[in-house]
């Protein structure tokens, strides 16, 4: 594809970005691997869905502007640390989906082990710590993560997604933000449900098959639905999970945050307790009152 068709693709994946809430005025940025010395950016102050071929720019892989009439974008420096980083990356989308964003605000880690389609494709989610936008050390936040996955939320800020080409980055940031909008959804119904390890551990099968990576595959023994698998360690920030609590070992649901067990286990464990309760009351020469 030459570089006309790829400033093409990324005016229509900006205007899917606006017209999908994740970008409101001239929010987000997007950018594309040209070569080993060139990427093909969105430039700033231009709304995304509104963008036009001649708006973009193209720039080094230390950030300087080679060619454009309109100014880079300063975020550029966020797209360039996934391309230094992870040479399989062909293009970087950073976009504010609201309800992924929602988790960015309130540093809630992104569960796993709920929806299939977010194991295969995602997987695990880290939260990168909050940086003043725009810097290099924002830039550098993401860094540990960028060869371990392909969706990062950004804390108090947004996300940034990447894949082998622009359609699949921005995939991306629709399956986190459908996701994150399906968990909230769930929660206010008031009961999530976890898979089990079983179940899990054929979803991770899965995945190797279609030849996705996951940091889970190089730690066999590690606690599949346990969040921030790659974020321990990480200048000791570790985002503690409130309203999606992992589920404790034997459950596979939580209800208002917290862990709770099977409802067939629940059940028996009532039952017996009231059958414990009755015979004690027997034992003690109490009458036991008749239903009748």
């Amino acid at each position: 594809m030459n570089e006309y068709k790829l400033k093409e693709q990324i005016c229509e994946i900006g205007r899917r970005v606006y017209n999908k809430g994740f970008a409101a005025a001239n929010d987000g940025n997007i950018s594309i691997r040209l070569n080993e010395r060139e990427i093909l950016c969105t430039p700033t102050m231009v709304s995304k869905g509104f963008i036009k071929p001649e708006d973009l720019c193209v720039v080094d892989y230390e950030g300087k502007q080679l060619r454009g009439t309109r100014k880079r974008s300063s975020e550029i420096l966020l797209h360039l640390s996934v391309y230094k980083h992870n040479p399989k990356v062909g293009a970087v989308v950073h976009c504010h989906p609201p309800h992924a964003t929602a988790f960015a605000v309130a540093h809630e880690p992104i569960p796993k082990c709920v929806l299939p389609e977010v194991e295969v494709f995602l997987g695990e989610v880290p939260i990168s710590i909050y940086e003043t936008p725009g810097g290099q050390k924002f830039a550098d936040t993401i860094i540990p993560f960028v060869n371990k996955c392909n969706t990062i939320i950004l804390a108090n800020h947004g996300t940034i997604t990447f894949g082998p080409d622009l359609e699949k980055a921005y995939w991306n940031s629709e399956i986190i933000d459908a996701y994150c909008r399906i968990l909230i959804l769930a929660r206010q119904l008031g009961r999530v449900n976890f898979m089990t390890e079983t179940q899990s551990r054929e979803l991770l099968n899965l995945k190797k098959k279609l030849g996705y990576d996951d940091p889970r595959f190089e730690s066999p023994d590690c606690d599949l639905c346990g969040n921030n698998i790659i974020q321990r360690g990480y200048r000791d920030y570790e985002p503690e999970a409130h309203a999606f609590v992992p589920p404790e070992e034997g459950t596979t649901a939580y209800v208002n945050g917290h862990a709770a067990p099977d409802m067939d286990e629940l059940v028996q464990t009532i039952t017996d307790r009231v059958m414990e309760a009755l015979t004690g009351s027997r034992g003690k020469g109490q009458t036991v009152p008749s239903s009748n």
